[in-house]
């Protein structure tokens, strides 16, 4: 069969895939958008998708047009319902929200409906997200081992020797915060993000106030079989573990106590949903939100102990790289379902630090997510920090013991507030996690499952800040999208400066191409003096994108300079693009 004829056949079968089961990922019609099914998988029905229009389109430059194509596709999806257009996202992309529930099957035959608009670039489920959290009524009032403990703690004592963070700001994407004055002097204006008044419990939408209105729900409201659920104080917890006032003579510490906190309001009653946490990191991060003032306090970090399942989005990829982009590390828990991280969002995506559980022994927690995906373990289990008392409604304050990779993670941002209030050059985010990966602690005991390279140190991570130990690698990335065309070139540079000496005989290159037919590309590394090394040379056939890591001797390469990825398309009818991707020496 001719390359033509085996074409023709494949745009039948993908013209069909309408017909196939759930999968995480269906391409549309040949130059039609891209279907994001993972999140179907979150839950049993779905009312609210977030469709992106390709730039230049009519519906992209008129919000009236864009509900237009809505309501094609819901005609088009013969389920009987009708579509609303509910607002623009700051990335332009819109949330979209049907008249009833969906079942999966539903919706995913609308959202197939959408994306075969040759103007839609993707469309995607708005997945409700929940607090990553594992409440533990024993109270610790009086010990915080995984500050100290010889076997499984994070030595932050040593580090406070050298800096408490003083100068750096912290991003925490949660459910707000709570009067506490274990908390407040370190407490910076924040912003609530919800847009339902309902999930809010505040009576309104987003405004400038991200006090924790509580995320109390009963039995049921927050989906069939769901028991009722006080209010958890979520956010004010993991705020104190990353900068509770310390040497106060009452409460707790906070890993990096001299560091400031900007509360983010995000998760309120049954969770929350892509769409504002997506604008919340670009936010957090120092970049514009349509109708919501300017953060006057990037953040160096964004802790986000939160998730839910399925593959990274394109939404939530586009927020973080466009936070990674302004200088903001992304640190996410890796959720506590004891399974792969590969399917815990937003754990999963690239250009973020995944973060697992461990005990006071140095083993990883039962319940903590494992897997490759894994970038380092810190202490998650019976964590003490500052809470409230409240039921259901603000009350008290209070302190209380939680487990979980929630409670694991702003140990991970507290460090890296630490590292970069004494580095006297500010680190990329590539360059905090090499730093945060090399300085890691050997685990004492072997976990029961892989969660990274070892045990969170605080000590060392501050001590290798500028250049005194710690030694490692580093990570170049670029995670910006580039087209690939039919029968062109592209490439995506990395810039290297700041290094001396040759690039080591293992260097690691990791890549993401969307591309259907990947025997139509060839994929090299350029070297900065222009030498070529093959990653992919037209393999594979009619299999769809090209997602693997190589190691190659770069040896007689020097380090610094402008490296890229260069992929050239030598066919017709298949395009794409370079979603990301890295080079570690």
């Amino acid at each position: 069969m001719s390359v033509i004829s085996q074409r023709r056949v494949r745009l039948h079968a993908l013209a069909a895939a309408t017909a196939v089961a759930l999968s995480s990922f269906v391409a549309a019609p040949a130059l039609a958008g891209k279907a994001e099914l993972s999140g179907l998988e979150s839950a049993g029905t779905h009312d609210r998708f977030i469709v992106k229009y390709r730039d230049g389109s009519a519906e992209r430059a008129d919000v009236a047009k864009a509900s237009a194509g809505l309501g094609r596709a819901a005609a088009g999806a013969r389920t009987g319902m009708k579509m609303a257009h509910l607002r623009r996202m700051s990335s332009g992309a819109d949330v979209v929200k049907a008249d009833r529930k969906l079942d999966r099957a539903e919706a995913q035959s609308l959202m197939l409906q959408l994306a075969a608009d040759p103007n839609v670039e993707y469309v995607e489920v708005d997945q409700l997200m929940k607090a990553v959290m594992t409440p533990n009524d024993t109270f610790y009032s009086s010990e915080q081992w995984h500050y100290f403990n010889a076997t499984g703690g994070m030595k932050a004592n040593e580090a406070w020797d050298v800096t408490s963070g003083v100068g750096s700001v912290v991003a925490v994407i949660d459910t707000g915060i709570t009067n506490h004055t274990d908390l407040n002097a370190n407490i910076l204006p924040g912003y609530d993000f919800i847009n339902d008044a309902a999930m809010a419990r505040d009576g309104n939408g987003r405004d400038s106030n991200p006090n924790d209105e509580g995320d109390w729900y009963a039995a049921n409201e927050c989906g069939a079989g769901v028991p009722a659920s006080n209010s958890s104080w979520h956010g004010t917890h993991v705020a104190g573990t990353v900068a509770a006032v310390t040497n106060n003579a009452s409460g707790v510490a906070g890993v990096a106590f001299g560091a400031k906190v900007v509360p983010v309001r995000v998760l309120g009653k049954c969770g929350g949903y892509t769409s504002d946490i997506a604008d919340a990191i670009t936010w957090a991060s120092g970049g514009t939100v349509s109708g919501v003032p300017a953060n006057a306090n990037p953040a160096e970090v964004i802790n986000m102990s939160l998730g839910g399942s399925g593959t990274c989005s394109a939404t939530y990829q586009n927020a973080i790289n466009g936070a990674v982009g302004r200088g903001t590390t992304v640190v996410v828990a890796a959720g506590n379902s004891n399974v792969n991280v590969s399917g815990a969002v937003p754990a999963n995506c690239a250009n973020v630090i995944a973060v697992a559980s461990t005990t006071i022994t140095g083993q990883r927690s039962s319940f903590s997510n494992y897997g490759t995906g894994i970038d380092i373990a810190a202490p998650g289990s019976d964590i003490h920090s500052t809470l409230n008392a409240g039921t259901t409604v603000p009350g008290a304050q209070s302190y209380a013991s939680y487990n979980g990779t929630s409670m694991a993670t702003p140990h991970v941002a507290g460090v890296v507030a630490l590292v970069q209030a004494h580095a006297t050059t500010p680190k990329t985010p590539a360059q905090m996690e090499a730093l945060i990966k090399s300085t890691a602690r050997a685990f004492p005991v072997t976990p029961t499952q892989t969660i990274g390279p070892g045990i969170l140190n605080a000590k060392a991570a501050v001590d290798a800040a500028n250049g005194g130990g710690g030694g490692g690698t580093t990570t170049y990335s670029n995670g910006t999208d580039f087209t690939i065309s039919d029968n062109v070139t592209v490439d995506s540079p990395i810039a290297v400066s700041g290094r001396t000496g040759n690039a080591p005989s293992n260097a690691s290159v990791t890549v993401a191409i969307v591309h259907t037919y990947q025997g139509d590309l060839k994929v090299d590394l350029v070297a900065p003096d222009g030498s070529l090394y093959n990653i992919h040379n037209r393999t594979g056939g009619s299999a769809d994108n090209v997602n693997k890591t190589v190691t190659l001797n770069l040896s007689t390469e020097v380090l610094n300079g402008t490296w890229k990825l260069r992929v050239n398309d030598n066919a017709a009818g298949d395009v794409g693009y370079i979603n990301s991707w890295s080079v570690t020496f």
